[in-house]
């Protein structure tokens, strides 16, 4: 039986020692909570560090044993290694980075990376003592991103998956990591990798095709001729856990007491771990700003704000917690009375009952961190309040704010916004408070933590089976002999071979894409087989294919079938195509040139082309968007076709078609081999039109109507000397 094992920082569990004895209790996070229901199960297990440092082998047996009970497996870590590894690159380098924050408080260091990867290392191979072929692998968060790859690297069989829990940044925040291709290539080292919101996935998969030579298909990244899926999946919590916690005795006295000291005032509810990303400064000032510019609420409101402890030895947290120290004091020195103060402030964990009643009893759940991954204190709030009355403001940088759309919305960047939004909810109807509660009480319940687990498992699977259909297609070994077998016994041969990404490499000067001596070689050894009949079929201009290819012994097609040329005869071309239509789309066509520098037009006989190779990825894209929008109905109206191809866009007479031009070149001829093999959108045609029985090849793993797929123009090259050997 295949086995689920779960990879993160830390263990579910804490720690203690006293007199030289541990005790152990499970941690009550979400995260614990939701893949509860699978590292439990059967010889399932969860890896992590146990959070405390070890360093004599008695003890670390008897922890590993201990924990082996609980199915958990502990990686040790040395305190340099939690200084470089965690404090140091996790904590100094990534946390600020993908919180936007990079400016501000990166310190690049040769020492964290190298831990940072000595210490993936570790956690590889821990779990590479235990896993076997067929196992699922699902890794967590940002300290872990080397994970993947270095799992791949050494046991391709086991399933992965990977999921940040914080947000990834935007591209031009990602560069700025010295390291950022090991990292990516880390990521991709799964086979999905998840994140809390959409706008995460498009940012790591710009990161990744602007950094990493590799290529995207909507969210499928190919890898090493590999599928890898980026998906978001909107974390949850355990709703029926918050929802039932309204009846425990525990919670309903934390609510009297907190409803007899507050019978008079109205609770505005903040929690957050001590962090800069949370913008608990600037919900201070809002707050403050409330009170100066609505004095009427003076006495009538509380801010009650929980800062959870974290980190507060290292010198920006410190800085922080000065901060946030001196601001709670100012408010409180400038507005407190006898019977009331504005802001009361803690500094401490609150357990879940406590937590419970706060949510409870807050009139107001502000929430408005300056980035978040997802942020859960905002569900819980929502979970928590079963009369549906409350209202949540919510900041549009956390990625909650996708779901919660009931809430009020703010920007915590604007101090006013925020302010408003406070007179907004403190003057908001029942009837709407319930309106809104209700709409987001359902989300929240029905995407909860195992809804979460359970979307995010299935799709892993959905994944592994896509990659395996495309293996199916691949022509590997078994493939190739039955192929070679039928070739064999084949007395008339027809191969159709196109040019660009199929015999040679796709490259960015058209004019660099020359054949070489090895091609013409390899060509010279199919055409002298009399069996054979090769046809080149390409959209190059017919000039160059004769340039190149008119004494090589082949057929050629050039132009996608404008021009079509039989060994030792002369060129003819499709009768009854026009060009006038030109004078009126080359303009156009200039136009672009001249905004988009690397750019540039290339004529053929009844075809313009408009190239984009040398564009950045982002600006062609749009340039092509602009260009499809500003041309489809004009040439439809001229009977022309809107071709896109790998880095192009083609204008071309309706009439010509690759596949046209194969069945015509086979007409009245009786075959019985026909192959082709081709690389981008124009061969589909070629693929659709041939008969089924047809060997047709894709290169590249991208969908396809062709029959297998090759890799690459080396591994085109494989096959056909593979043939032509025969």
């Amino acid at each position: 039986m295949s086995k689920t094992i779960i990879v993160s920082n830390r263990l579910p569990v804490k720690i203690s020692e006293e007199n030289g004895e541990y005790t152990y209790s499970s941690s009550e996070g979400g995260l614990a909570t939701g893949l509860g229901s699978i590292y439990k199960d059967g010889e399932n297990i969860w890896i992590g560090w146990p959070g405390i440092e070890v360093n004599e082998s008695g003890k670390k047996a008897d922890i590993t044993r201990n924990l082996r009970d609980m199915k958990l497996l502990p990686v040790f870590l040395s305190q340099e290694e939690i200084s470089e590894y965690y404090e140091g690159f996790s904590n100094e380098i990534l946390w600020p980075i993908f919180h936007y924050y990079a400016s501000t408080y990166v310190n690049y260091k040769q020492s964290n990376w190298d831990f940072y990867q000595s210490v993936n290392q570790k956690f590889r191979d821990v779990i590479l003592d235990v896993a076997e072929p067929g196992d699922t692998i699902w890794i967590h968060d940002y300290q872990l991103l080397l994970l993947p790859g270095m799992i791949r690297a050494k046991n391709a069989d086991l399933t992965i998956g990977f999921f940040l829990h914080i947000p990834f940044p935007s591209y031009e925040l990602f560069r700025l990591i010295p390291w950022r291709a090991e990292l990516l290539e880390g990521m991709l080292g799964a086979d999905l990798v998840g994140f809390h919101t959409y706008d995460d996935v498009q940012h790591f998969m710009n990161a990744a095709i602007r950094i990493l030579p590799i290529n995207s298909n909507s969210n499928i990244l190919t890898v090493d001729d590999r599928p890898v899926v980026a998906e978001a999946f909107p974390m949850g919590i355990d709703y029926n856990k918050y929802s039932s916690l309204t009846n425990d005795d525990a919670v309903l006295e934390q609510i009297e007491l907190l409803k007899e000291n507050f019978s008079d005032s109205r609770i505005i509810l903040s929690v957050d771990r001590l962090d800069y990303s949370k913008g608990i400064l600037q919900r201070l000032a809002a707050f403050e700003l409330l009170l100066e510019l609505y004095p009427e609420y003076i006495g009538k409101v509380v801010l009650y704000m929980v800062v959870v402890p974290s980190r507060d030895t290292v010198p920006q947290y410190k800085e922080l917690k000065d901060h946030i120290d001196k601001k709670v004091g100012n408010i409180n020195a400038s507005y407190r009375t006898m019977q009331w103060s504005p802001v009361l402030y803690f500094y401490r964990s609150l357990s879940i009952e406590e937590l419970s009643a706060l949510y409870q009893i807050a009139d107001i759940g502000l929430v408005t961190p300056m980035r978040d991954g997802m942020n859960l204190v905002s569900k819980e709030y929502v979970a928590s309040r079963t009369g549906n009355n409350g209202v949540l403001i919510l900041s549009e940088m956390a990625g909650a704010s996708k779901e919660l759309i009931d809430a009020l919305i703010v920007n915590p960047n604007n101090i006013g916004d925020i302010t408003r939004a406070i007179v907004q909810a403190l003057n908001m109807t029942l009837a709407e408070q319930e309106t809104k509660m209700a709409e987001m009480r359902k989300v929240v319940s029905q995407f909860n933590i195992f809804h979460w687990v359970k979307i995010y498992m299935d799709k892993l699977q959905e994944v592994k089976e896509l990659q395996r259909s495309l293996q199916s297609r691949h022509v590997d070994q078994s493939i190739a002999k039955t192929i070679i077998t039928r070739y064999s016994a084949a007395s008339k041969r027809i191969i159709f071979l196109d040019y660009d990404g199929t015999l040679v490499n796709f490259n960015s000067d058209i004019n660099k894409a020359s054949p070489d001596s090895g091609l013409y070689q390899l060509l010279a050894k199919l055409s002298a087989d009399k069996a054979n009949e090769i046809v080149l079929i390409s959209g190059r201009d017919h000039n160059k294919m004769e340039e190149w290819f008119g004494n090589s012994g082949v057929h050629i097609i050039a132009e996608h079938g404008v021009w079509q040329k039989e060994i030792g005869g002369n060129w003819t071309s499709i009768m009854g195509l026009t060009d006038t239509w030109k004078e009126e789309i080359f303009p156009i066509l200039n136009t672009y040139v001249e905004r988009t520098p690397g750019s540039f037009i290339e004529e053929k006989s009844f075809s313009l082309v408009w190239h984009f190779r040398k564009v950045p990825k982002d600006l062609g894209d749009l340039r092509v968007s602009e260009l499809v929008n500003n041309l489809v109905y004009l040439t439809k109206d001229k009977g022309l076709q809107l071709l896109p191809g790998n880095k192009v866009i083609e204008i071309k007479n309706i009439e010509i078609n690759k596949g046209k031009a194969a069945l015509n070149f086979m007409f009245k001829k009786d075959y019985d081999f026909i192959m082709a093999i081709g690389d981008d959108h124009t061969d589909e045609d070629i693929f659709k039109a041939l008969p089924d029985s047809a060997f047709t090849f894709k290169v590249g793993s991208s969908l396809s109507a062709a029959r297998f797929y090759l890799r690459n123009s080396g591994d085109v090259r494989q096959f056909l000397h593979h043939l032509s050997s025969e």
